[in-house]
């Protein structure tokens, strides 16, 4: 009997990769200057604006175009007084150092607390959805479904990949759909397995179509609409040149989806998590039988008709109706609800079942929440305008597509510190903006750098969706590094051609 058998070694959990990142963005807190930019904030009720100074002192100035003008903030009054802009603008050349506020162990075993507490309407979303996916599974929908698909795509399987990422991209592209996906995988990961394809293949189609479409942001508001109104120009400046790269990135995205899948349809063993395909098969296929036949009752489809349908009602609920977390979790716990009634166990086999799915998800809801954790130490260390003010430094006096290429580069790394779309946009745009007119450039160039630059680094960043999908599947954070970086490569090259192509023919 072999002695001292060596362990294997694994790669760390989200948690200890985003408690690792928590203590380095800790670390930084003591290593980058502290600093804050005034800011910029319009009273709707007073008609004035709010100046909130470095010292915390607040200034009230009329809402005229002459105090934008004095304060060297080159944007229309008009965006102000219809609503363009909401959010608190730095103000250009207000930059401060300020005393340093470094974040302590205390600090570090607090912020995750307060993340959980800070997304708590994510956390619950999430948590209502596992519960309706743990009816639905009771209830064998899902098997009937699959087995039904299986049959409908036998040797089409990869039009169910383009399928899918296209309309995730069409999504993205128009309102920024991103944490609503989250509601997908537990759906479409079973059709995907069973169709002969791996979980790397499902969170790409989800996750990629997803990311491409807000990276390559053509009308979405949260993004390149607030950049651009913070930048003071017009969205619709290099509408058709960002509609161009995003139909470009999806064909070059598409196609290296399909080189891994069809690799891995050809020789299952090839793929990046086949030493957890037991494992992962257990979890999304379980009890799923495809010599069983499993038929496809009125109970079964009408159950699937509800559960799917929230779907397009919760994407007219976020791109059109104004809603957010506590509307969605509001629309999936009425169709629990109804399926509960619907499912034909008894009142304490259906509950039972709820809170059994959701426990399931109860540690992609916590991954969310220590997620947020970073972003709190970051915020209260107060380094997050310090290295704003540095960036745009570095770009001043650059010109032509060098400085193209160096914006997309910084908004990348500006875009881990601050993952808010629209909150890096209000932050940055009016200092960034500015930089373009000096070097004889289109602002438009900044705002798609911007875009690009933040969406680009939305593919690995530990602070963003990915570790909590990552969870939500099973699948390690190396596996998907081990996936995206080549795609990673090839779309940052690809972007930075693009921009450089761009100031040379507006």
């Amino acid at each position: 009997m072999e002695k001292n058998k060596k362990r294997k070694i694994s790669f760390p959990t989200a948690f200890t990769v985003l408690f690792i990142i928590l203590v380095l963005a800790a670390v930084l807190t003591y290593i980058i200057p502290a600093g804050l930019y005034a800011r910029l904030e319009y009273d709707s009720d007073e008609n004035v604006f709010l100046v909130n100074n470095t010292n915390g002192e607040i200034d009230t100035l009329p809402a005229t175009q002459e105090t934008l003008d004095s304060l060297n903030v080159k944007m229309d009054l008009e965006k102000f007084l219809d609503g363009s802009i909401t959010k608190p603008i730095a103000i250009p050349g207000t930059y401060e150092k300020i005393e340093q506020s470094p974040q302590g162990i205390l600090d570090i075993i607090i912020s995750p607390v307060e993340g959980i507490m800070d997304t708590v309407d994510i956390m619950v979303f999430v948590l209502i959805l596992g519960g309706i996916i743990g009816l639905v599974n009771k209830t064998g929908a899902f098997d009937a479904a699959i087995a039904a698909l299986s049959k409908k795509t036998q040797g089409k399987e990869f039009l169910l990949i383009v399928v899918v990422y296209a309309l995730i991209a069409l999504g993205g592209t128009t309102f920024g759909m991103a944490e609503e996906t989250i509601a997908l995988y537990p759906v479409l990961m079973p059709i995907f397995l069973a169709t002969g394809y791996d979980p790397i293949v499902c969170i790409a189609a989800i996750y990629m179509g997803s990311s491409i479409g807000s990276m390559f942001s053509t009308v979405n508001p949260f993004s390149v609409v607030i950049a651009s109104n913070a930048a003071g120009i017009s969205f619709n400046e290099g509408l058709t040149f960002r509609i161009i790269g995003l139909v470009l990135a999806s064909i070059i995205t598409i196609v290296y989806i399909y080189r891994y899948a069809k690799k891995i349809k050809k020789d299952p063993s090839t793929s990046l998590t086949y030493e957890d395909k037991a494992k992962i098969e257990d979890r999304f296929l379980k009890g799923y039988d495809p010599e069983k036949v499993v038929p496809f009752n009125w109970r079964r489809i009408l159950i699937l008709i509800i559960f799917l349908g929230a779907f397009p009602v919760m994407v007219w609920g976020v791109s059109v109706g104004g809603w957010w977390f506590t509307e969605m979790s509001a629309l999936f716990l009425a169709v629990a609800i109804i399926l509960m009634f619907l499912s034909g166990l008894t009142e304490k086999e259906a509950v039972n079942t709820f809170i059994a799915g959701a426990a399931d998800l109860v540690g992609v809801a916590l991954v969310i929440g220590v997620a947020r954790a970073i972003n709190i130490i970051m915020d209260n260390g107060m380094i997050s305008d310090t290295l704003l003010f540095y960036t745009s430094s570095a770009v001043e006096g650059m010109s032509g597509g060098l400085f193209a290429a160096v914006q997309m580069l910084l908004f990348s790394i500006l875009g881990f510190f601050i993952p808010s779309s629209s909150g890096l946009a209000t932050l940055s745009m009016p200092i960034m903006a500015p930089l373009a007119d000096t070097v004889g450039l289109s602002r438009e160039i900044v705002v798609t750098a911007y875009n690009w630059g933040q969406g680009w680094m939305a593919f690995i960043t530990p602070t963003g969706l990915i570790l909590a999908t990552l969870e939500l599947v099973d699948v390690t954070y190396n596996k998907w590094l081990k996936f995206i970086m080549p795609l990673m490569i090839i779309t940052g090259i690809f972007s930075v051609l693009m921009l450089v192509l761009r100031t040379i023919i507006i």
